[in-house]
């Protein structure tokens, strides 16, 4: 076990050294999306244009061989079936006439669902099946995605026109929400420097480290990572706390309309895992948890009215959360 925390460790890490040979200033962002890979989850990548959530996307899937990359760039005529796939009527000779499955391109290993909120629900729905049930139904047979599965999906959170904001259904199947910020100063001048505007994606000589059987296996491994009970109760009491602030004297509960759902807690000992899978170690610690408290949680609180008016963060409300739960 813990030998092969330690290969897949450096492997992790390996990965995130390829991926910042052109992607500077998101060292948080990088490790949180491997993060999400490595626990077989999905994840929402929200950022003003032009800071390299898609590039970021791009160039995870070139460091895995053989991975299939799709892109799906949604807009408002966007169909379901141009997402999950149709029947399609052959004409042939006499009764050879039949319909074929054209697969769409969610049947990909890795997914980048650009700019997701631009398309309708009933384009965002059928998002579900496939990120949840790792499934999709053309007609009337139901077809397995491919392994390894994963959703990146993106979206831009400065315009308010010809958006579809995401349901809380669908936000809730994302393992992390990752807000992107700009890099700084010193990140910022590489950019002018080494960019793709400036030098092809090939340029950058991104290196496979892994491969499909390697991400399979690491998340295989992942859930075998140890978490005691005490760790345990620390995650359970961690989301009681965004439900019955009051309880814990958290004085931002006053803005919660709503808690973390029971996912939450799922997902913060299952990403706490991969933190201490990707640190070198076989064992979770509180540290580990509270590394990926946000991501986890920040999507998952809904604000009051009154939070909203207010202007009240989600990442205040976690932030708290975490300086008032005791540890034991």
């Amino acid at each position: 076990m813990k030998d092969m925390v330690k290969i897949y460790s450096k492997k992790v890490n390996e990965v995130k050294k390829e991926i910042h040979k052109c992607v500077y200033g998101q060292d948080d962002t990088v490790s949180s999306v491997i993060k999400c890979l490595i626990c077989n989850g999905h994840v929402l990548l929200e950022g003003v244009p032009g800071i390299a959530k898609t590039l970021t996307v791009l160039v995870l899937a070139r460091t895995i061989k053989d991975v299939q990359y799709q892109r799906i760039q949604f807009t408002p005529d966007l169909l379901p079936s141009d997402i999950v796939g149709t029947l399609i009527y052959r004409k042939g000779k006499k009764d050879e006439n039949k319909f074929e499955v054209q697969k769409g391109p969610i049947f990909g290993n890795i997914v980048a669902a650009d700019e997701i909120n631009r398309a309708p629900s009933k384009v965002q729905s059928a998002m579900l099946q496939a990120m949840q049930e790792r499934e999709v139904t053309i007609g009337k047979e139901t077809y397995p995605l491919p392994k390894p599965f994963m959703v990146l999906a993106t979206q831009n959170p400065l315009e308010t026109k010809g958006v579809y904001p995401l349901p809380e259904a669908q936000i809730d199947r994302f393992l992390f929400k990752i807000e992107m910020d700009y890099p700084d100063r010193e990140s910022e001048k590489k950019v002018v420097n080494e960019n793709i505007e400036v030098k092809k994606l090939d340029d950058y000589e991104i290196k496979k480290i892994f491969t499909k059987e390697d991400i399979i296996n690491i998340q295989k491994l992942v859930p075998l990572i140890k978490c005691s009970e005490e760790i345990k109760r620390y995650i359970v009491k961690l989301v009681l706390a965004t439900r019955y602030p009051q309880k814990y004297n958290v004085e931002l509960g006053k803005y919660i309309k709503w808690g973390a759902s029971p996912r939450a807690s799922i997902f913060l000992a299952l990403a706490g895992r991969a933190n201490a899978l990707m640190e070198g170690r076989d064992y979770v610690t509180p540290d580990d948890v509270r590394a990926i408290s946000h991501h986890v949680l920040r999507h998952r609180i809904i604000l009051n009215y009154e939070g909203k008016a207010e202007g009240i963060k989600k990442d205040d409300v976690v932030n708290e959360v975490i300086s008032k739960v005791p540890v034991i």
